[in-house]
């Protein structure tokens, strides 16, 4: 498996790879813009939970909306991982990859009927 480098972020892709991110990039948009539960889980880390359901809401919301994307926080353009400031403190959001029954890894993200997507909303300290 090759590891992450800015070289490797920036090399030229096949368009069978471009497609695949484009998918996944498409089902991590529609999650994370909807957050319906057919589509994934939303966790809250316990400094988010602490925080009052008015904060939870709009944090959540604030999720929803995010659409800061660059090539420093999303290097792959799969849209699964952003940092945002809201009410004063820090938090990041990431989605993971989860097989259908959550006890391990997707074999593919780019297959809903083999992934299950878990948006975890953290504090910035919880990472």
């Amino acid at each position: 498996m090759e590891h992450f480098t800015t070289e490797t972020a920036l090399r030229p892709s096949s368009s069978a790879d471009n497609a695949r991110r484009a998918r996944i990039r498409d089902l991590n948009d529609s999650f994370r813009t909807s957050q319906r539960p057919e589509l994934g889980r939303v966790i809250k880390t316990a400094g988010v939970a602490a925080l009052g359901w008015g904060q939870q809401f709009a944090l959540l919301e604030a999720v929803k909306a995010f659409d800061s994307f660059s090539i420093e926080n999303d290097p792959y353009g799969e849209h699964d991982f952003g940092a945002l400031e809201h009410g004063g403190q820090r938090f990041f959001w990431k989605i993971d990859y989860y097989d259908p029954s959550l006890s391990g890894g997707s074999v593919d993200a780019a297959d809903t009927s083999r992934t299950c997507r878990v948006l975890t909303v953290m504090l910035a300290s919880e990472y």
